[in-house]
């Protein structure tokens, strides 16, 4: 069994990691509502990233709150490397990011480790997000540049960097049958109740 890395188990202190049932699902449902073509409601900070599945090799999606810094995408992993996503990166770092307002575009991922860019984003992400602070407390870290930049063993940071490569295949919206079959049933119930 492999053993608990710092930033793991200070992690799993503030939420519980969603391996299957209700738990997987509720993460997912961001990913069925793009699917849905309500990539529109989607909050602005929030990106869908295609990545390889390093066992499958199928594409893969995950809904990420996302910064924007210095014309790249940063991502923040909430359940330290156990998180499915951050191991594909690891494994295959040629992503793609979907963002409504932006559209789709083809990325490298990169865990980012050096001070001058850690201190960058720092400053620059400090307050801006309402989950920082509950990241950073997650991670046993003072909201101060000197403890984040001490601890940062225990952060991951992904930096996308837009590339001219193709990525995996983007989402399409192939749910929207959905909404037509929400419409006859609306119908339906609304002829049953006139009666």
């Amino acid at each position: 069994m492999n053993e608990a890395t710092p930033r793991d188990r200070a992690a799993r202190g503030w939420m519980v990691y969603p391996s299957g049932g209700w738990r997987k699902l509720f993460f997912k449902t961001p990913v069925y509502l793009w699917r849905m073509g309500l990539g529109w409601a989607m909050p602005r900070q929030f990106l869908l990233l295609t990545h390889i599945g390093r066992k499958s090799g199928a594409p893969r999606r995950t809904m990420l709150e996302c910064f924007r810094y210095e014309g790249c995408f940063y991502v923040t992993s909430g359940w330290g490397s156990r998180a499915q996503w951050f191991q594909n990166i690891q494994a295959n770092p040629q992503v793609t990011v979907q963002t409504w307002q932006e559209g789709t575009t083809g990325a490298e991922a990169e865990l980012v480790q050096g001070d001058e860019e850690l201190t960058g984003l720092y400053h620059h992400f400090r307050g801006t997000s309402p989950f920082w602070g509950v990241y950073l407390k997650s991670l046993d870290i003072a909201d101060d540049v000197d403890d984040f930049l001490a601890k940062k063993d225990r952060l991951l940071i992904v930096r996308l960097t837009p590339t001219t490569e193709p990525g995996p295949p983007p989402q399409r919206a192939d749910l929207l049958w959905v909404w037509g079959v929400l419409v006859a049933v609306a119908a339906v119930v609304w002829g049953l109740t006139r009666r």
